[in-house]
């Protein structure tokens, strides 16, 4: 592999419906010869093929042997069925269908759609309402087995967004069984914060979030489903999540199994930020607002925009994500579509009474190409890449709970592998490495480029590469903190490419604190200097501007956190 020029400062059971992994998707499994494949199938092996993911290298996302990853789970037999370690399944957690209020598409549309366009998992989250409670969540269940069986090589979730009490909208969703629809439907009626009027920013309304997350831990633990998850969406676009609420969230169920594990690290929405005529002329993610009365009010004005359409909470180094990773806290980031109405569609909103029906009608053809929409495809332009141990509901559930995740825009790269090494042990994307004190400890980062045009019919050249560090300081007594003063960007790698593969290496030296380390890449059309100063991040993302921030000229992609800690 080639190597990238460094730059910067040296610091010292389920086949669908049961819990047991299914069979290799027809595009991953090379013994189904390409003639074999039906076009959705030829598009993904396509796609996997370019991106080094198919055979040797970095075929199932690690080149590592079972047996180190094994002893790097702690002496677990190591992923079920996989020679090379973890399947990396790309997904998107936030679609919405037919059965929102401001939605169009039927379930199958978004699957079919999302599979086209590479998506192995999906979750339907149709806004959480009073209808939607009412009856929506039995309404779209059976589209969605309908979905599962006709698209076998894509995992279909159902889950809902929900209206956090006190908060802004998360992502919830359960794995697939008898109960699905009985512990969602549960869960809206009695912890939705629409359902419940529970919008403010009360103590007893944060209190009521904090008891839904509960609530799901305890069907999960009552075996009423499999598992339950939650991802905070959007975070920062009201500023109404403030950081003592997510502090709350990921604590709620105590040592319990975790519930609320992430937020959003780049909204969807994205095309809304395409320059008029063209397209909207609006705010990438629809970040345009401003504080309001349940406003968290220690976040800043530019707290209400994207940056390289990321959320400020992640995109600033040294922010709020920092403040969290810097505690020691698991609270992973995750990258989706947000789709509702999709950019240059050609359909319309199909007749229909929701407020009876519960969902619009079919959409029907419009005549004409709609360039006022904001919203991509699942897989067009946002993806989520997860590290499973086989392909099942199951397994990616289990990804994102470990932190197994970096996500990018545009098809910026196509795969990554990152470890972090030493004392003979090592960990990847969400673990801990645990070695002696003193112990010499190196970060490898395979990096798989684009190699071939994204779907706006461009390839992407991966510019540079960014390694950002931390300080493991621990819990912090205010737990209203957004900064973490010791993170900052460490080192950084020019790479100028957009075909093969490159190696990235980065010597910590010897490790006598807890650390923490997280990588960052982007084309480079455009920077600026990060809000904590550029000793902290000298060429970061930029302020994206209201009304010309056209996503395609701006990619970036993100990677979550591996901790060293040694002893």
């Amino acid at each position: 592999m080639g190597h990238g020029h460094a730059h910067g400062p040296h610091h010292h059971h389920h086949d669908h419906d049961h819990g047991a992994t299914a069979p290799l998707p027809a595009a991953f499994d090379t013994s189904v010869p390409d003639e074999a494949l039906d076009p959705e199938q030829r598009s993904r092996r396509t796609l996997l093929r370019r991106a080094g993911l198919l055979g040797a290298g970095l075929a199932a996302g690690t080149v590592l042997s079972g047996s180190a990853a094994a002893a790097a789970q702690g002496g677990s037999s190591g992923p079920r069925g996989l020679k090379k370690g973890f399947l990396w399944l790309a997904g998107d957690h936030h679609i919405h269908t037919q059965y929102s209020s401001d939605g169009k598409y039927r379930v199958v549309d978004q699957v079919r759609q999302g599979a086209r366009h590479g998506m192995d998992w999906l979750v339907i989250t149709d806004h959480g309402s009073t209808t939607h409670a009412r009856i929506g969540v039995e309404k779209v269940n059976p589209d969605i087995k309908r979905a599962r069986a006709a698209h076998r090589d894509t995992l279909v979730f159902q889950g809902l967004e929900w209206n956090i009490p006190a908060a802004e909208h998360g992502t919830v969703f359960v794995h697939p069984g008898r109960h699905e629809v009985d512990v969602l439907k549960q869960f809206e009626n009695d912890y939705d914060g629409s359902v419940r009027g529970a919008g403010d920013s009360t103590p007893a309304n944060e209190a009521l979030a904090v008891a839904g997350l509960r609530f799901l831990a305890e069907q999960v633990r009552r075996r009423k489903v499999e598992d339950a998850l939650m991802l905070a969406n959007h975070p920062a676009r009201k500023g109404i999540d403030s950081p003592h609420e997510i502090r709350a969230w990921r604590d709620a169920t105590g040592t319990g199994r975790q519930i609320a594990v992430g937020f959003e690290g780049a909204p969807g929405h994205q095309a809304a930020g395409l320059p008029a005529p063209l397209g909207p002329g609006g705010a990438r993610g629809i970040y345009d607002g401003s504080p309001g009365p349940n406003s968290f009010p220690g976040y800043p004005l530019e707290s209400y925009r994207t940056w390289g359409g990321f959320d400020w909470m992640t995109a600033t180094v040294g922010g709020l994500w920092d403040s969290l990773l810097a505690e020691g806290r698991p609270w992973w980031i995750t990258a989706n579509s947000d789709s509702h109405q999709v950019y240059a569609d050609t359909t319309a909103r199909g007749a229909g009474d929701f407020a009876t029906d519960g969902r619009h009608g079919a959409p029907v053809y419009a005549g004409k190409i709609d360039t006022r929409q904001g919203d991509f495809w699942p897989g067009q332009y946002s993806r989520t890449h997860v590290g499973a141990d086989g392909f099942s509901y199951a397994a990616v559930m289990d990804g994102i709970r470990a932190g197994r995740v970096w996500v990018d825009h545009g098809q910026l790269v196509g795969g990554l592998d990152v470890r972090v090494s030493g004392g003979g042990r090592w960990a990847t994307l969400g673990g801990a490495l645990h070695v002696r004190k003193g112990t010499r400890v190196t970060l490898t980062a395979d990096v798989a480029l684009a190699g071939g045009p994204n779907w706006a019919g461009f390839t992407p050249e991966l510019a540079r590469v960014d390694v950002i560090q931390g300080d493991v300081t621990g819990p912090v007594a205010d737990r209203d903190t957004f900064t973490a003063p010791t993170a900052a960007v460490v080192r950084w790698y020019e790479i100028g490419k957009s075909a093969g593969s490159v190696r990235l290496t980065f010597d910590l030296g010897r490790v006598d604190r807890p650390v923490y380390l997280r990588l960052r890449g982007t084309d480079g059309n455009r920077s600026a200097v990060g809000i904590m100063g550029a000793k902290t991040d000298p060429a970061g993302p930029a302020l994206d501007v209201v009304g010309d921030a056209d996503p395609w000229r701006d990619l970036w992609f993100y990677s979550n956190p591996v901790w060293v800690l040694p002893s």
